[in-house]
């Protein structure tokens, strides 16, 4: 209201004061009634968030148990692998790191708070450490957020965009999609490492962005004895590996898809419920300024009239 005092001074100088009055009145109504707008719909916003996030959060904490196993189990059958050199590519990799391959997963929706802003954030500092090794860069992007954030800075190294817009709810065979294609670009030689990013759902404030390697396999040390128990398998090792490491990469990125729904709605529930009490907070300081240049434009008719009778 600084620049409006500094206007209504310069507009009183000029004998406009009445003018300016009305005019001020008139906006700050219209501002009020515009605030009110915008608070019906961002409360509406936040309590469809709210039920979107019950069965999000639900898929996300079920999806979790299976896709850690099978890592666990696919880690144990690496184990018992008697010729390394002969071991599936998707296992043990291409033997290079020279190209890596980044997939960034974001929504295709906005007004979700710093959901999409901290995983670009996370796979940017990952860009920058391949990009300064001297390494080659190839990023794949699913979700078009992703995209609109990172083609100012990285539009070259950008080589496809996936957008599952018209998908209602998170589902197996787009992610089955984004594995199959990774895995063909894999066999092709496009690529020596692929590494996911997406955001962890923790609880409706916190969202943990990550960055996991599926390609080669990273191997991870656990706690959990029963982890890093010894199995027999029937049949041999690489025949399971072969079936069962394409899987694999479908099923963790359909994890981190179930992972970034559930954040999704989590961080935009909460911008939403911010923006709902900001709102509220702005409409009461305009209705103040409101009632006081009302009070104040009252007061100076009444003086005038008085005046005017005085001097009669």
């Amino acid at each position: 209201f600084q620049a409006e005092d500094g206007i209504r001074d310069l507009v009183r100088s000029r004998g406009l004061g009445d003018v300016y009055k009305r005019q001020s009145l008139d906006d700050l109504k219209k501002r009020i009634t515009s605030v009110k707008s915008t608070q019906k719909i961002t409360k509406a916003m936040k309590m469809v968030a709210a039920a979107k996030l019950r069965k999000a959060q639900e898929s996300a904490e079920k999806g979790r148990p299976y896709s850690d196993k099978m890592h666990n189990i696919i880690l144990n059958l690496s184990k018992n692998i008697n010729d390394k050199e002969n071991a599936p590519k998707l296992l043990a990799g291409s033997g290079k790191d020279n190209v890596h391959l980044c997939v960034v997963m974001t929504s295709d929706r906005g007004l979700c708070g710093g959901f999409n802003s901290n995983i670009t954030k996370k796979a940017k500092s990952y860009f920058k450490k391949i990009l300064d090794s001297g390494k080659e860069l190839k990023i794949v992007t699913v979700g078009s957020k992703g995209f609109d954030q990172l083609k100012r800075a990285y539009k070259e190294h950008i080589i496809e965009n996936i957008s599952f817009k018209e998908s209602k709810n998170v589902n197996y065979f787009d992610a089955d999609k984004v594995g199959k294609m990774i895995i063909e670009k894999f066999e092709k030689g496009e690529f020596d490492v692929c590494t996911i990013f997406f955001n962890k759902f923790k609880n409706v404030i916190t969202q943990i962005p990550q960055e996991q390697q599926i390609i080669p396999l990273k191997s991870e040390k656990s706690d959990d004895k029963n982890d890093v128990m010894n199995y027999e398998f029937e049949p041999e090792e690489d025949e399971i590996l072969n079936n069962l490491l394409p899987k694999n990469i479908s099923t963790q990125i359909f994890k981190a898809m179930l992972e970034n729904s559930a954040s999704e709605q989590g961080s935009r529930m909460s911008a939403m419920d911010n923006a709902t009490r900001n709102a509220g907070e702005m409409v009461e300081k305009l209705t103040i300024e409101y009632n006081r240049s009302r009070q104040a434009a009252i007061t100076k008719e009444l003086i005038e009239i008085i005046s005017g009778a005085e001097s009669l």
